[in-house]
């Protein structure tokens, strides 16, 4: 046996800490499952990515579709698919959309993450 292999079996077997302290209700599931649902998709998870890092924490959806890469009307689907997950709130000023990270729900899920 090698000394890589006698420090790698050496080492304990650490036990999984749960991820939630408390069982979540079916509503709670549902809800946490559609947020992260919608985040599995790159486009929005890049959409997300730029509001959240956009100057004054807000973003107009004129502002999206170059970085993207992607049509205005599939920029404005996956917009609109975020605020419905809670992710992003939307705001109208005139003719344009401004877009802002619900900082609530993002630290919902970020809490469902974290070990209790």
């Amino acid at each position: 046996m090698t000394t890589d292999t006698l420090a790698a079996t050496a080492l304990p077997v650490l036990c999984c800490t749960p991820v939630l302290t408390e069982r979540l209700t079916s509503e709670e599931t549902a809800s946490l499952a559609a947020a992260f649902a919608a985040l599995s998709d790159p486009t929005r998870l890049l959409l997300l990515n730029l509001v959240a890092n956009a100057d004054g924490g807000q973003a107009c959806a004129c502002d999206l579709v170059e970085p993207t890469g992607r049509s205005q009307p599939t920029v404005s689907h996956h917009l609109k698919v975020l605020v419905e997950a809670g992710l992003l709130t939307r705001e109208q000023r005139g003719k344009w959309a401004w877009f802002a990270p619900n900082t609530e729900r993002l630290d919902a899920l970020r809490q469902a993450l974290t070990p209790g």
